[in-house]
């Protein structure tokens, strides 16, 4: 009895395995030269990898909702395609079959259609607009990098700014005057080009001495050093 329910179970396990197991793809040779790769009726979910000298590609009545993208782009020799009777779901997904179709109608033998989403139910494919698509943005990574590249240089751009901004607010400058410039007029302090912070030497000038300079002969001269951080020095 112990056989006999072993035998009974190891039958079960094989007409399972049998009715799970899906059929592959059959290959046949074609002359003078190519593959014909027939995938029909086999109810695949999802397309194996293909041979890149397929000629004739034969993928209908499966259960195949979309196509990933670069599927086909390796098959350039192909001549003959039938992609009908699948169940396709026409979302962002569908977008490269749409596009794929687009470029080579010439050897699709019947135009695949969209099952779902209902409003463009049995609509073929490839008479998807590009409006139908114009919400699907496609993940890039080179477009990840730039913005990342991009940012990290706006935030050095704008600490250097920074680093620029106080290193102009403690800067000290130090204005010597010789007591024979005290003639001179008090605008003259407005200027703060490295020009006029040279030290000026006292053979330079000819004119009559007056008394040695002081802050009261140049009222505005003490606002100006405090609002510009500089430091006069009599000489």
């Amino acid at each position: 009895m112990l056989f006999s329910l072993s035998l009974a179970v190891l039958l079960h396990s094989a007409v399972t395995s049998a009715h799970t197991a899906r059929k592959p793809c059959t290959c046949s040779a074609l002359l003078p030269a190519g593959l014909q790769v027939n995938c029909s009726t086999l109810n695949l979910n999802e397309l194996p990898h293909l041979p890149a000298d397929t000629t004739e590609l034969y993928i209908q009545d499966n259960q195949l909702t979309s196509v990933s993208p670069g599927m086909f782009d390796s098959l350039v020799g192909l001549k003959k395609a039938s992609l009908s009777g699948n169940p396709f779901h026409c979302d962002c997904r569908i977008q490269y079959l749409r596009n794929w179709l687009l470029k080579n109608k010439a050897i699709v033998s019947e135009e695949p259609t969209c099952s779902s989403p209902s409003f463009v139910a049995q609509k073929a494919v490839s008479e998807l607009s590009d409006d139908f698509f114009s919400s699907c943005t496609p993940a890039s990574c080179s477009n990840g990098i730039s913005n990342t590249l991009v940012g990290v240089m706006l935030c050095c751009l704008i600490v250097l700014l920074l680093w620029s901004l106080r290193l102009a607010k403690i800067s000290t400058f130090t204005l010597y005057i010789d007591e024979r410039q005290s003639g001179f007029a008090a605008e003259s302090l407005h200027s703060l080009k490295p020009k006029h912070r040279r030290r000026m030497h006292t053979d330079t000038y000819t004119m009559d001495l007056e008394p040695p300079l002081n802050m009261e002969l140049l009222p505005s001269t003490g606002y100006i050093a405090q609002k510009h951080n500089i430091k006069i020095k009599d000489t």
